[in-house]
């Protein structure tokens, strides 16, 4: 599996929320794409988000699940002042937040929220290691 042509597709409730969620609340870019699907470029990947229904179908799965999801989705940053930043900018386009920034077990600096559709993100700062591409500044 190449890393570099992975994409993450969430499957979102209402398209519409979703997309000003993160667009205008995080400031994702967001690509040209067909109106069923919205794409947002990232570093070194793609976010897509598709209807949830549309999503469990395609994939051939019930649509009915909740509870934890058995991951999390992270967003990291080169420091603890842009994690702050990150998680306010979340909070203030409606995210909940969970898990306030801070200092963590491993290391690093982190928080938690949830987006609209109940996708739980992490923002975090890793000062052992930059996890962003080579090509960009630590």
């Amino acid at each position: 599996m190449n890393p570099r042509i992975s994409m993450i597709t969430l499957g979102v409730r209402d398209l519409s929320e979703a997309i000003e969620f993160y667009e205008q609340g995080l400031g994702f870019p967001r690509m040209e794409s067909p109106t069923e699907v919205a794409f947002f470029t990232l570093n070194g990947t793609w976010l897509g988000l598709y209807g949830y229904d549309a999503l469990a179908e395609d994939a051939g799965v019930p649509a009915d699940g909740d509870g934890f999801r058995g991951f999390t989705l992270a967003h990291n940053v080169a420091s603890e002042a842009e994690v702050d930043k990150a998680m306010a900018l979340a909070v203030n386009a409606d995210a909940r937040l969970v898990k306030s920034p801070q200092k963590v077990f491993w290391g690093g600096y982190s928080g938690y929220f949830r987006d609209p559709d109940d996708y739980l993100w992490e923002v975090a700062h890793n000062p052992l290691f930059w996890v962003g591409p080579r090509d960009a500044p630590e």
